[in-house]
């Protein structure tokens, strides 16, 4: 099946990256770890104006959901636009950035924005191997359902939409946006996408994760977030497989479709339910020497995922298609990609 345009429909928080090698004494200025991440405090103000009057900064759009629908688009190619963006961003040179890239991403981006706060970004301080992330929500956490997402230009997108994705990192902004897409997908019996994307989310955000989560037909995660969502949920198995097998029998509204869950596991299988078996998936074979930098690469194997998913292949395709946009993003610094996939 050809994808057409406004096909796959993405949410999230829009984020600028901003990347410069730094040393290690601008790390320790801001009492940064070499390898972490974290949200923005007062502190890391004067990190962002600093590190952008280093040489050489490069900008790449980002936030999770937007890599991910970007990867979808690059793995997709023709026709363009096939992915719809929504988010927030400020009125000012980083979103003129944001819009630009996401132009050239051929994503079409919608973004809803406003002056209260700038465009939210995320500093990538990179030193050797190692690339410590500060981000700073600010705007993307200014999003409105009703000043949006509600408005009838926009909805109108989300209804051309067969498949909706969302990282769970949006259930700290707008929980009512995320129930709005997702009980359409379940009324018309389309495809709703959820991913866990962090533990924090499992472990602070619950309550609103589980009001989504019998709406959600794929539900992707890792290994770290799947243990976390099993703990939280009592599950009481620390057994992926079985934790997976859980997860697909909770409770879920459009019984037409059964739920698939599929978590990641870095260079270890990629575990998903098929029908009612849990089936192992090994990722592509890559030498340590060869990877660059390992974030994003959960956001690119989504992307590729759901490249397959809205052309309506069968589940295996859908993760080979991961498993090759992973690999591919691994092997370069942050979440970026050649002109064209060599995928077959």
């Amino acid at each position: 099946f050809p994808a057409h345009e406004n096909m796959l429909f993405g949410m999230g928080n829009p984020l600028l990256d901003i990347s410069a090698v730094v040393d290690k004494d601008f790390l320790d200025k801001f009492g940064l770890k070499p390898n972490d991440q974290i949200l923005a405090e007062d502190k890391h103000k004067a990190l962002f104006d600093e590190i952008v009057k280093r040489t050489k900064v490069e900008y790449h759009a980002g936030g999770s959901t937007q890599n991910s629908v970007k990867i979808a688009q690059w793995m997709i190619q023709e026709p363009h636009k096939v992915a719809t963006f929504f988010g927030c961003i400020g009125s000012d040179r980083f979103g003129e950035i944001l819009k630009t890239k996401a132009e050239e991403a051929h994503v079409d981006a919608h973004y809803y924005e406003q002056n209260e706060e700038p465009t939210g970004t995320c500093a990538a301080c990179i030193t050797g191997d190692n690339r410590s992330l500060v981000a700073n929500l600010a705007a993307a956490n200014c999003y409105k359902k009703e000043k949006h997402l509600d408005l009838d230009s926009n909805w109108e997108l989300v209804e051309k939409a067969k498949v909706y994705y969302i990282a769970g990192f949006f259930l700290t902004v707008s929980p009512e946006s995320i129930l709005k897409v997702a009980k359409h997908a379940s009324d018309k019996n389309k495809l709703f996408c959820l991913n866990l994307s962090a533990p924090f989310i499992s472990q602070f955000f619950k309550e609103p994760l589980m009001k989504v989560m019998p709406y959600v037909d794929i539900l992707f995660g890792n290994e770290t977030e799947a243990a976390t969502f099993a703990k939280e949920l009592g599950f009481e198995t620390d057994d992926i497989a079985e934790i997976a097998k859980k997860t697909q029998n909770l409770p879920k509204v459009n019984t037409k479709r059964q739920r698939v869950v599929v978590f990641t596991q870095g260079k270890d299988d990629t575990v998903a339910t098929v029908g009612e078996r849990v089936t192992m998936f090994p990722v592509v074979d890559i030498d340590q020497n060869d990877i660059v930098d390992t974030n994003g690469a959960g956001d690119a194997f989504v992307g590729g995922f759901l490249s397959a998913l809205v052309q309506e292949q069968a589940l295996e395709e859908c993760i080979r298609a991961g498993h090759y946009a992973a690999n591919v993003i691994i092997r370069r610094v942050g979440c970026t990609f050649p002109d064209k996939p060599d995928y077959h």
